[in-house]
């Protein structure tokens, strides 16, 4: 009992109501993060506030929670609820996992939220609509395809909520956001949330939030502490032999495996299977019901192993995970630190490793730099490193992130091309006039070529 007081109080200091810090104990929640103790209070009193966290830092918590006790000081009632509180999210796990913690902290506060995503269907999205709503959590496409159609209007928002802002840059989202933030009224309090600040996401802080409060926990070049890394040396050919033999000799638990592509993912998962080794995959090619299974799966413990590309991991929020395995260094070095960020959360242990080629060194380098710690490399005996040869490909330079089909919104988040675009494509063919069938061309040559005289 006294361990729940103090969780109580601890959260109870921070201005937090009775109902709330009731769900947050159901929910077993300890002593606030940093960023909840700093973000709590502020956005409670009204401040917009420019949160820089990464990945396991405890975010969703610092603004679901203030954003539930503030709406609930004036409750709505009825279908004729207005959207109050919008929060922007990039990818359909990361939105699907902010309402459930929306869910879960306002259980007893009498407000009503839900969430819309593309790549499924929305007439159950529309029927809650219809239903009323006080929050609204959306991915900017599905966002904006209902609010062509007149489903959702935004003139009632109070509260604006941008999360995973450099990742919605990344994704194409960036001028989606800026239509979108035209929609609001001018007076409502914003929060921002990222864990870098490129160019265009620093303009859209300065033209949105008003004298922010500015928050800066565990910035992206820093790794867990709590997490062990380590490195093996390994040729491409050879990486899936030595995942299999890892799994045999040391690993014990749940295991998030990280891979560049989805045909990548998909084949990792093919051999882990053939060992008997129980994983699935996700990805943009998979429906959202398969998707969502996978994840439950996993969560659940009843796959060992999630294999995920890094657009579709996120959202991917698991307290107890003790592996996170990059079976392929990623091009961007800050994406190497969400990634292992996924593990050691909590306080507890976790363990990071990685594989990397001859041709994967220079970006092991480049993680090596941002981290500015080194890694342990583990021997490989049995799969020693014998392809030395250069990668032929020329990298794109880190700071162009490179646009994968995987970042790319899937179905109706995507938007189509422009007319000019596709005018211009058909400009590009070249011209039919100089065109002849093979056929004509053999008869060209048959004719030009000399007769010789039969003996």
């Amino acid at each position: 009992m006294r361990n729940n007081k103090e969780e109580i109080m601890d959260f109870e200091s921070l201005g937090v109501s009775a109902p709330i810090l009731r769900a947050l104990r159901e929910q077993s929640y300890e002593k606030p993060t940093p960023i909840q103790k700093q973000a709590i209070p502020a956005a409670l009193g009204g401040r917009d506030i420019l949160g820089l966290a990464q990945t396991g830092t405890g975010k969703t918590a610092a603004f679901s929670v203030p954003t539930i006790q503030l709406l609930a000081q004036n409750r709505q009632h009825g279908p004729k609820r207005k959207i109050r509180a919008l929060i922007l999210t990039p990818t359909r796990e990361l939105a699907i996992q902010i309402h459930q913690s929306f869910a879960d902290y306002g259980r007893y506060m009498g407000l009503k939220s839900t969430v819309v995503f593309g790549g499924v269907g929305q007439t159950p999205q529309v029927q809650a609509l219809r239903s009323g709503v006080d929050i609204l959590v959306a991915t900017p496409g599905r966002l904006m395809d209902l609010v062509k159609q007149g489903y959702i209007k935004l003139d009632h928002v109070e509260i604006f909520i941008l999360d995973e802002a450099d990742r919605m840059l990344d994704m194409g989202f960036i001028h989606d956001i800026k239509k979108i933030i035209k929609m609001l009224p001018q007076e409502k309090q914003s929060l921002l949330f990222s864990a870098t600040m490129p160019k265009e996401i620093d303009n859209i802080v300065k033209n949105v939030l008003k004298n922010p409060l500015t928050i800066e926990v565990a910035p992206v070049s820093s790794t867990i502490d709590t997490v062990q890394q380590s490195l093996y040396y390994v040729d491409k050919g050879q990486k899936i032999n030595l995942l299999v033999d890892i799994f045999k000799k040391e690993i014990r638990g749940s295991v998030l495996v990280f891979t560049r592509t989805k045909h990548g993912a998909d084949k990792v998962v093919k051999e882990l299977t053939k060992h008997k080794i129980s994983a699935q995959a996700i990805h943009g090619n998979k429906s959202q019901t398969a998707r969502q299974g996978a994840l439950e799966n996993f969560k659940n413990r009843e796959t060992l192993v999630l294999v995920a590309t890094d657009i579709a991991s996120r959202g991917i929020d698991i307290d107890e995970l003790e592996y996170v395995v990059n079976y392929d260094l990623p091009e961007v070095a800050e994406t190497y630190v969400h990634r292992i960020g996924r593990t050691g959360r909590a306080g507890k242990s976790g363990r990071a490793i990685s594989f990397c080629s001859y041709q994967e060194k220079p970006l092991m380098k480049e993680i090596i730099k941002l981290i500015q710690k080194d890694v342990e490399v583990k021997e490989n005996i049995d799969y020693p490193m014998e392809d030395f040869t250069e990668k032929t490909s020329k990298r794109k330079p880190q700071g162009a992130r490179p646009a994968s089909k995987e970042s790319k919104p899937a179905s109706k988040e995507s938007r189509p091309a422009s007319k000019e675009a596709k005018t211009a494509s058909k400009e590009s063919k070249p011209a039919r006039s100089n065109y002849r069938p093979k056929s004509q061309e053999k008869k060209n040559l048959n004719r030009n070529r000399p007769r010789t005289k039969r003996g």
